[in-house]
């Protein structure tokens, strides 16, 4: 199974992490954010993520050392530089230190995920990852968010986009309500809320409107199967 699409974000000027946290987000991409080096190496110690964005000049571990620390762990994640240093040399110590890119700031967030989504996609074609899933005549693309039934594009909101997802991985198996909650929102919501029948409503409403694909097991949940 594919896993979910996950970054790390390292940077702690907080309007600018909130800025890409926010706007990863929005795009449908799952984000763990963090404020200095050593919760840096913590996290990818643990989670294996599709990319990282590292902003250069971090309190205590900076961000270049970060780097150097991961690529001689053996850790091949791809890194996007952040910095607010623009010369030649700066750039090179940046990919000298392992880093796969290197963005300088200001930026535009549209420039910096086109930039993720090109080093996920060097990544998955290098290691041979799917980045595409189907069901039916469904397809999702995990890095350009695009979703088509058939010939046909579908515009799908963010959570939409991420229930999808979800339904996409599971095929053929129930997924319960309490499930989708903690994938989609990430946290716990109280069970008895209705907010998963919106959202499934909303959603079949656009990938299903004959109501063949997307089915409600009631009292238990919902299986999403080829039409």
């Amino acid at each position: 199974m594919v896993a979910a699409v996950r970054i790390l974000v390292v940077e702690d000027d907080a309007k600018i992490a909130s800025f890409v946290t926010n706007g990863l987000r929005q795009s449908g991409f799952a984000v763990d954010p963090c404020t200095d080096g050593h919760a840096a190496l913590d996290l990818a110690a643990g989670n294996p993520y599709d990319a990282a964005i590292v902003d250069v000049m971090l309190p205590g571990l900076d961000g270049l050392s970060v780097v150097r620390q991961l690529r001689a762990s053996g850790n091949r994640v791809p890194v996007l530089f952040l910095s607010a240093k623009v010369s030649v040399e700066d750039r090179v110590r940046g990919l000298q230190a392992g880093g796969d890119d290197y963005l300088t700031k200001p930026f535009a967030f549209s420039e910096l995920l086109a930039r993720v989504q090109a080093l996920i996609r060097r990544s998955t074609q290098a290691t041979g990852e799917p980045t595409r899933l189907t069901v039916g005549d469904l397809t999702l693309d995990l890095l350009t968010r695009e979703v088509r039934r058939g010939n046909e594009p579908v515009e799908l909101q963010p959570r939409e986009f991420s229930l999808l997802e979800y339904l996409m991985r599971h095929a053929g198996r129930t997924v319960t309500k309490t499930m989708i909650l903690e994938h989609v929102w990430d946290y716990s919501f109280d069970p008895q809320t209705n907010v998963v029948d919106v959202l499934v409503h909303r959603l079949r409403s656009k990938i299903d409107p004959d109501k063949t694909r997307l089915h409600t097991q009631r009292g238990v949940g919902y299986v999403l199967r080829p039409a």
